[in-house]
């Protein structure tokens, strides 16, 4: 029989043994709370870099005068009133021209006579060419010329990445347009504006813009089944539901 002297130091022993148990899953608790908690702060800081960074890219990128950091930097005419329209295009694009064509007259008119906020988006996902007009309208916006860059661009469209836009033609479009030879061709030498191009990319792939022309209202996209693109008439006939007489 074991004796009561052994069963007390077995019994002492086994809490030792818990005790040590314990201290041991503590220790070890303490340890992986640590890490968490370095590892929260670390994509925490990572995070703030990367902020930091995009908020110092986007205070440094040259836009030109009438873009809009707010608006995606898009070439804002008529900031102040409540309307607005949204316009995601490509100057290559032949169902952009096709917009155009039908209500690019309609737009230029709210643009001018101030009567909505009209936001152009210039992307360029038809390639190298689609940059260099998108460089010029922004270069066009710079002397108070961007409507009648866009209205060239579209009533000379070429058939995409043709080669036909080069450095000396697009400074003769600018020229055409009435912009000062000088500084139009100093702006597209000097790719002034070629971050800002590649901003407004990046942001409508985060608004998942896919095609082109895609054209907002108040936030609300245009539906395409519904003919609104291609007809005038419904054109209008949403321009007035959003409150634009």
């Amino acid at each position: 029989m074991e004796s009561k002297s052994n069963k007390r130091a077995a019994r002492e022993a086994a809490s030792a043994a818990r005790k040590e148990a314990a201290n041991k899953a503590a220790a070890q608790a303490r340890v992986t709370k640590i890490i968490v908690v370095v590892a929260i702060l670390a994509v925490v800081g990572i995070g703030a870099g990367i902020a930091l960074l995009k908020q110092q890219v986007d205070s440094n990128v040259a836009a030109p005068k009438i873009a809009s950091k707010a608006d995606g930097y898009g070439l804002v005419f008529n900031p102040n009133q409540k309307v607005q329209i949204d316009v995601w295009e490509d100057f290559q694009c032949p169902a952009c021209k096709n917009f155009e064509d039908i209500n690019g007259a309609t737009l230029k008119s709210l643009a001018k006579e101030g009567k909505a906020k009209v936001v152009f988006h210039s992307l360029s996902f038809l390639g190298a060419e689609s940059k260099i007009l998108a460089t010029g309208g922004a270069c066009a916006a710079d002397e108070g010329k961007f409507l009648e860059w866009h209205e060239y661009m579209y009533k000379n469209q070429q058939p995409e990445n043709s080669g036909f836009w080069g450095l000396s033609k697009v400074v003769l479009a600018g020229i055409g347009i009435g912009a000062d030879g000088t500084k139009f061709k100093d702006c597209m030498s000097n790719s002034t504006y070629s971050n800002w191009v590649q901003f407004i990319e990046t942001n409508g792939a985060e608004k998942n813009i896919n095609q082109t022309p895609t054209v907002f209202i108040n936030g609300k996209e245009l539906d395409r089944n519904a003919g609104t693109y291609i007809d005038n008439a419904k054109f209008m006939q949403a321009l007035s539901a959003a409150g634009i007489k």
